[in-house]
């Protein structure tokens, strides 16, 4: 008789902005039960999903499942590689940028049927001062969006466009120094992006070429542009085309540090965080093993 794997699938029922109480009978309508052993929990606050994550790691769950978007991935694979146990990925954000890289379906039963298949690869990881994360983490206006994003209620795409229309008019571009594998760089920016994998979601890319199996970390720089060249901006990353843009300048490396003017707003995979002025990211290679298509 063959043995079951035990797999626990950990479901964010707000992001998105999508009830999500009929996930249970789509994953018991197409996983194979021949194959898994079934369980649910739904994450009550912030942080949860880490703490669910964290416990049936150190049970007997082999597969862990993130039902969420970028950040419930985030507090999930956190664990799940920690413990060197399996991450799945049922996409369920607004954004979805990393399982959007990695070619999972965001139809639910693909992607439930693709978990089926049990097909591993290794990819890399970042630590942000101490915090990990696996698809962007950055600081600047995105940073300061997200962190006024998350305390308004009206989650999902249209509330995000309106607050950053609002929102921009008012933002003054900072001054960083930043160390790039040993390579020093002044400039200032509106944003920085550092990117393991090349879209922030919804198929926006920020780093077109950048992978998150190529051990390096795209260090996206926008550059502080007049506000009548926003639609060029967003242009340029819809069509994938920042690495030819004028006003993007990227720069690919291991070890990264970076100084700015003050302490701020940070995003760590579209989660804000307050830190102060000195941060450091590292890449981590090949560490966590994802199912994939």
């Amino acid at each position: 008789m063959q043995v079951k794997t035990n797999i626990l699938f950990i479901i964010n029922p707000i992001s998105g902005g999508k009830g999500k109480l009929r996930i249970p009978a789509l994953i018991d309508r197409y996983l194979d039960k021949e194959k898994f052993s079934p369980n649910f929990s739904f994450t009550e606050y912030v942080g949860h999903a880490s703490e669910i994550a964290d416990e049936a790691a150190g049970k007997n769950f082999d597969i862990i499942v993130a039902a969420g978007g970028d950040g419930t991935i985030n507090e999930v694979a956190t664990k799940v590689m920690q413990h060197q146990k399996v991450l799945g990925v049922l996409p369920l954000g607004s954004g979805n940028g990393l399982a959007r890289f990695l070619n999972i379906p965001k139809d639910l039963k693909e992607a439930i049927l693709l978990l089926n298949t049990q097909k591993i690869e290794q990819i890399d990881s970042a630590v942000f001062n101490g915090r990990p994360f696996f698809n962007l983490a950055g600081m600047g206006f995105d940073a300061h969006l997200s962190s006024v994003f998350s305390n308004d209620k009206k989650r999902g795409l249209t509330g995000y466009l309106k607050l950053g229309l609002k929102e921009v008019f008012n933002y003054k571009p900072q001054q960083y120094l930043i160390d790039i594998d040993g390579v020093e760089y002044k400039r200032k920016a509106f944003a920085i992006s550092i990117a393991n994998s090349s879209q922030y979601g919804n198929d926006v890319f920020i780093a077109p070429t950048a992978s998150v199996k190529d051990g390096l970390l795209d260090v996206c720089i926008i550059k502080p542009f007049s506000l009548f060249k926003l639609p060029v901006l967003s242009y340029v990353m819809l069509r994938g085309t920042a690495e030819t843009s004028d006003m993007i300048e990227i720069i690919k490396g291991k070890n990264i540090k970076i100084v700015r003017e003050k302490e701020s707003a940070v995003h760590v995979d579209g989660e804000p965080l307050y830190m102060g002025k000195d941060l450091e990211i590292n890449i981590k290679p090949l560490s966590l093993q994802v199912i994939v298509p």
